[in-house]
């Protein structure tokens, strides 16, 4: 005659009638990276708001800028989707936009960029390909809603990697304006030599206010950060910005917008929406700026 069976049932198995859900999963995955993010932030003594504030509107046209790694147009779901990057920046209806990854990085070296959206969206391709079906060099290209180009310089940047920039100066309404858009390397050493590359190559250009835009792969503040050559041109931006890495939850802050004369832009920010979470594995950055305010007191050279 078998044993009765026992009243109560084992843990293993109501361990095993516990039904897990996918909006459970989703909740517990979300709770724990948020923990993650908040303690990483402590450890490393990262600010959660964007490093510079806004501030009342100024008098004079506002200009909206924005800088974007499209990360060759494969998103996070790894379809290659120029629209869809198309759609992310119509989202953000910049006034000057650098792209960085415009171009396909090994063979022929063609752009990437619906340009057909874009035009649609009322931004123009400045020429800093060389090639005829190429949208920026080294990857990092410009566009713009109104405004001429006066110079282009394609510059190629330090390092054991193919890097560069693009530095651009511009007749725009409000006046002229130096535009740098470039994409840093992977190896601090390389960073830092990158910068001091940039700034030597504007400290021998005539005195104008000055964007610099870009993926520029730090995301460690103060004295560990590689950027911190930039800090006396650009201020405290330089070191730190607003969290734009991975766009499903971003965490580090490579991406940055910074200007010269200091305190030219206000509300440097990432554009997180939903579609911006998937297009791409960089959310873009975002701020505007008011290009009568940067009235220079003095020299490129001498703040650099």
């Amino acid at each position: 005659m078998s044993a009765p069976e026992s009243s109560t049932t084992p843990a293993r198995k109501r361990r095993s009638k516990v039904k897990v859900t996918p909006a459970r999963v989703q909740e517990l995955l979300t709770r724990n990276w948020s923990a993650g993010l908040a303690a990483l932030r402590d450890r490393h003594g990262l600010p959660v708001l964007p490093s510079v504030p806004a501030d009342p509107p100024p008098d004079g046209a506002e200009i909206t800028l924005a800088s974007y790694n499209v990360h060759k147009c494969v998103g996070t779901d790894r379809r290659f989707d120029p629209a869809r990057i198309a759609r992310v920046i119509a989202e953000i209806g910049p006034d000057i936009l650098a792209v960085q990854e415009a171009d396909r990085r090994f063979g022929r070296r063609i752009g990437l960029l619906d340009m057909v959206a874009l035009q649609e969206a009322g931004l123009s391709m400045v020429q800093c390909s060389r090639l005829p079906d190429g949208h920026g060099w080294h990857g990092n290209a410009l566009l713009v809603r109104q405004g001429t180009a006066l110079e282009v310089q394609r510059l190629s940047l330090p390092g054991a990697e193919p890097r560069g920039a693009v530095i651009v100066e511009m007749e725009l309404p409000g006046g002229r304006l130096r535009v740098v858009g470039a994409h840093f390397g992977l190896l601090k050493r390389c960073r830092t030599r990158q910068s001091a590359a940039i700034l030597e190559a504007i400290g021998r250009r005539p005195t104008m206010p000055t964007i610099m835009m870009g993926d520029l792969n730090e995301w460690r503040p103060g004295r560990r950060s590689s950027l911190r050559s930039l800090e006396p041109l650009f201020g405290g931006g330089a070191s730190f910005g607003p969290a734009s890495f991975p766009s499903r939850l971003p965490i580090f802050a490579l991406d940055r917008i910074l200007g010269w004369p200091q305190g030219m832009l206000r509300e440097v920010q990432a554009h997180d929406s939903p579609l911006a979470r998937v297009a791409s594995d960089h959310l873009p950055l975002k701020a505007r700026m008011v290009l009568s305010r940067a009235a220079a007191g003095q020299s490129v050279a001498e703040a650099a």
